[in-house]
């Protein structure tokens, strides 16, 4: 996993031969000789060439002693930007299992700057900053942060809560979680935007009818965009103060609402990056916008409507037809393809926050995982399968380690990708270590559904603990798994007591087992007390007090 030994080194004496040993007997060696064993060969240096070696040694200041040890030397013993450099090949469990060994490389770990670029790698940047030191420099709260969001992801496996949400009066088409303010966003056939609390399950506030079907939503801490199907882009601005970013019912204002145009289709999915806009539609194109002067930087054309899309950095996937695609955003140039993918259209995609891991859903009700390595030319490899649901997948959405899927059959699966996974991590020359060939045909099933609703589910989100989804019967569901490790939690304290009584009952029995005289006799004599006590409270005992009291 991190460390790898060549063949031919003799790490002490653990892998030398019996033969290597009987030589060195058989020599006589001086006691200011120094032997070498390498490939099963003892290879003495005299006089001569220790001089040579503590001369080179000499001229960049380092003595024959520290180059020649005379005693074994630990891990530990090593420089710590060495060790340092060491750890960068590590992944979280390896780092974590290091630490394990002594309080010095406890201390070496955790103050380590890789547990940043992990909670990076998996989860985004995170949603405050009140939990880092000064500056969000604090090595150690990133190490503390990084393992509290990993215990939290376990909360999808737990037990939860649903708030079902009344508001749209027909189908609803999209769903977005902004997970960082806690805010929902919806939309549908009823042409209004909705925004809800996520954690309370409230409506907060709803737009006027925007004049045709809304099929897409997008929105950060700054702006917030709506598709619809007459091919324009609606937007509103943040506003100053204002506890939940945007005020929607507020009468048209040039400097707080736009709208733009230049699709000649029904747009179908919307995202926002750093300075761009990005939208796709049936017109088969995926238009970059930028997001301050609202014009259109780039044009990118496919051979077939266009169902989705998701950017990373100067990269942007999007799906068309039946096919995937990663796109240059810069240039606008077509830097992969896997054409085919799904048995039909590809409604879904999603993409992991290093970009390394793409996720498309099909009409075929099945969902794909390809790894995207960027080196000479990007590259597009798929590596794990699965058919979770028995009708098209519409959407997907994917917070580590948990990609989620909403289907037309009415379910909603979770699967935990961390199994399928090698970590790896970039090496300092650049190169991307493969992941792991995971057998298509043996891959684990989802680890959970969700199910019962009876309907069309045509858009899902997630966040760090709630689900968050939409339908044809136009109602929001929001699962709540806030409390699934709190009631584990005192699920296994009852299980620990429990046990603890058990033993302790055991241990008395044990105790009274051993004392003195037989235990047969003592649990004989135990039986005729009770007896005997049994027999003093009787009913003719009770009969004739309860006489004295009458008399």
């Amino acid at each position: 996993m991190a460390f790898e030994c060549r063949q031919d080194t003799e790490i002490g004496l653990k892998n030398c031969s019996g033969k290597c040993v009987d030589e060195l007997g058989k020599s006589e060696l001086l006691s200011n000789q120094i032997v070498f064993v390498k490939n099963g060969k003892t290879e003495s240096l005299g006089i001569e060439k220790q001089q040579s070696i503590s001369k080179s040694n000499s001229e960049i200041g380092l003595s024959f002693s520290e180059a020649l040890p005379s005693q074994h030397w630990s891990f530990s013993d090593l420089p710590p930007a060495l060790i340092s450099e060491i750890f960068n090949y590590l992944d979280p469990k390896g780092l974590g299992i290091v630490s394990c060994v002594n309080t010095y490389l406890y201390r070496l770990a955790s103050d380590h700057c890789v547990w940043k670029d992990f909670y990076y790698e998996r989860w985004g940047q995170p949603a405050t900053a009140a939990n880092l030191g000064p500056g969000g420099s604090d090595e150690n709260s990133w190490k503390k942060l990084f393992g509290e969001r990993e215990f939290r992801s376990k909360t999808f496996m737990g037990r939860y809560s649903i708030d079902t949400l009344y508001g749209h009066k027909e189908a609803v088409r999209t769903v977005f979680v902004l997970a960082s303010k806690k805010l929902v966003f919806t939309s549908g056939y009823d042409q209004v935007v909705r925004m809800w609390d996520l954690e309370e399950g409230l409506s907060i506030t709803s737009s006027r009818p925007l004049g045709c079907t809304i099929r897409a939503v997008a929105a950060d801490t700054k702006l917030l965009v709506a598709g619809g199907t007459d091919g324009f882009i609606h937007g509103w601005k943040v506003e100053d103060g204002n506890p939940h970013l945007f005020d929607l019912r507020a009468p048209q204002n040039q400097n707080m609402e736009f709208r733009i145009w230049g699709h000649d289709g029904p747009i179908t999915c919307l995202a926002l990056e750093f300075g761009k806009m990005y939208s796709g539609s049936w017109d088969m194109t995926v238009r970059v916008w930028d997001r301050s002067s609202l014009k259109c930087l780039n044009i990118l054309v496919h051979n077939d409507w266009v169902w989705s899309l998701v950017p990373h950095d100067t990269t942007i996937g999007s799906t068309a037809g039946s096919s995937a695609y990663i796109w240059d955003t810069a240039s606008g140039s077509l830097l992969s393809v896997i054409y085919s993918a799904h048995a039909g259209n590809a409604y879904a995609l999603a993409r992991s926050h290093s970009g390394k891991l793409l996720f498309t859903g099909g009409e075929d009700g099945s969902i794909h995982m390809f790894e995207v390595t960027r080196n000479v030319k990007c590259n597009m490899r798929r590596i794990a399968t699965w058919i979770p649901h028995t009708g098209s997948v519409y959407s997907l959405a994917f917070e580590f380690p948990w990609l989620v899927s909403a289907s037309s059959d009415g379910k909603i699966s979770l699967i935990d990708v961390r199994k399928l996974l090698k970590t790896s991590k970039i090496s300092p020359t650049g190169k991307v270590s493969k992941g792991s060939n995971a057998d298509q045909k043996n891959v684990e099933p989802p680890q959970r559904m969700l199910h019962g609703f009876g309907c069309n589910l045509f858009s899902v989100g997630i966040g760090s603990d709630r689900i968050a989804c939409g339908g044809e019967d136009g109602v929001i569901r929001i699962w709540n798994f806030s409390q699934a490790l709190e009631i584990e939690q005192r699920i296994q304290s009852l299980r620990g007591m429990k046990l603890e009584n058990r033993m302790r009952r055991r241990k008395l029995q044990i105790e009274m087992s051993s004392g003195k005289g037989n235990p047969g006799e003592q649990c004989s004599a135990a039986a005729k007390k009770n007896q005997m006590n049994s027999d003093k409270n009787g009913w003719h005992n009770r009969r004739r007090v309860g006489g004295k009291v009458k008399v």
